[in-house]
């Protein structure tokens, strides 16, 4: 068993999503071992995304990340990472593949629905930002 670190964005969240994306993610065999509602603020979102501080999208998308309610979570299943990230879909929605969620409910590539981590460090990582030990 892997473990993966989810998140619905604001804007998935902002259109009632999130019973869809969680029903998927159930759908889809994972476990939820934590999940939580934030509205992050700048500094978390900037601390968060820390990776891309450099990236000329930095302040776009933390100003966007801290623009409303997001939905973080820590899942499990096997292969937890490369199954997410297939069920999400590419970044950018029009690329997605048929029958992903960012297919389905993404907007554009910053107001895409969903977020999943990469690798095993940075599942680890993400799923630690948000969750102490004893919550998942």
């Amino acid at each position: 068993m892997q473990k993966t670190f989810a998140m619905i964005k604001p804007d998935a969240v902002e259109r009632n999503l999130i019973g869809k994306i969680l029903s998927r993610i159930e759908e889809e065999g994972f476990s939820i071992l934590g999940l939580k509602l934030v509205e992050m603020s700048k500094k978390q979102a900037q601390g968060f995304y820390a990776v891309h501080s450099e990236r000329p999208f930095f302040d776009d998308l933390t100003t966007y990340m801290s623009s409303g309610k997001t939905v973080v979570m820590a899942l499990e299943r096997e292969d937890a990472i490369l199954h997410w990230r297939n069920v999400m879909g590419s970044t950018n929605p029009d690329e997605a593949d048929e029958g992903t969620i960012r297919k389905e409910f993404g907007e554009s590539i910053e107001r895409n629905s969903t977020h999943g981590s990469d690798a095993v460090e940075t599942a680890s990582e993400e799923i630690s930002y948000w969750f102490s030990g004893i919550e998942v």
